[in-house]
């Protein structure tokens, strides 16, 4: 009995390590958040005076925010879409189908993450320059695709694996097409892993910076990330920290309550079984 206790202990223990290490950040960036700018350097684990006035100054000014944060969420919405509507039919095919090298494709798909996203900035820019796709979203959306459709066909061709092939033939023999017993018995059976990949795809567009950094350099064309990152001060040249703080809050929430509202969802789903 003692022993048991022990190891349950010291499990509590690393659970509680872990999400203060993860926790931690967040805390401290909307603690500084709700400080007063005159007291944006202090290092009170709780606001001395707590005060609205850093998320006032986020959409006042030429900070273009309110517009940043619609662009965000164009290229982050884009690139879900289009990373599901992709990635699920091939990962589909990769799953189903039987042909020659269809684990070296698979394996070939997922090596491509391995490449530095850096190093392939300098060829896109080049290209896009050339073909006059700077300052649009499509040049945000299609680089983005690359680095999302490895992770969404990997993560979904395992998910289509673990349903039975017996639901699209009992499908078929009932009078539906391969194409609609996809369409009306896979695809609701894979909602939760669909589910996860677009999550996990959006939060990786959302956050993406280096893309949008190089691709754009219009104002109105800049995502959130990149305008967080090119706040000014009052005079210009001092460094707005308790306003760069607020905006990591606005960008931060809305992720992790679309996390924590579909968690068991997500959860339940992927644990279950095809067969109920």
């Amino acid at each position: 009995m003692s022993g048991s206790l022990a190891r349950r202990t010291l499990s509590y223990l690393g659970f509680a390590l872990v999400a203060l290490y993860c926790l931690a950040p967040f805390y401290w960036m909307t603690v500084s958040a709700f400080r007063r700018p005159q007291d944006q350097f202090d290092n009170t684990i709780i606001p001395v005076r707590w005060s609205w006035e850093n998320f006032s100054a986020v959409f006042s000014g030429d900070n273009g925010f309110g517009r940043a944060l619609l662009n965000s969420l164009v290229v982050a919405g884009g690139t879900t879409v289009l990373t599901l509507l992709i990635g699920t039919v091939t990962a589909y095919a990769l799953a189903r189908l039987d042909f020659r090298f269809k684990n070296a494709v698979l394996g070939l798909i997922i090596a491509t993450t391995m490449f530095p996203g850096i190093s392939q900035l300098v060829p896109l820019l080049k290209l896009f320059t050339g073909i006059e796709w700077i300052n649009t979203y499509q040049a945000m959306v299609v680089p983005s695709l690359g680095f999302a459709l490895p992770l969404s066909v990997w993560l979904l061709t395992a998910f289509f694996r673990q349903l039975p092939f017996e639901l699209e033939q009992a499908a078929m023999v009932d009078g539906c097409t391969r194409g609609q017993a996809f369409r009306k018995i896979i695809i609701p059976l894979a909602a939760p892993g669909v589910f996860t990949t677009a999550i996990l795809t959006f939060i990786a567009a959302w956050n993406e910076f280096l893309i949008a950094l190089s691709m754009v350099n219009k104002k109105e064309m800049q995502t959130a990330t990149v305008a967080i990152s090119k706040f000014t001060g009052v005079s210009g040249f001092d460094q707005p920290f308790g306003t760069q703080m607020a905006a990591g809050v606005i960008v931060t929430v809305p992720l992790i309550v679309v996390v924590l509202v579909f968690q068991r969802r997500i959860v339940a789903g992927l644990t279950a079984g095809g067969v109920k």
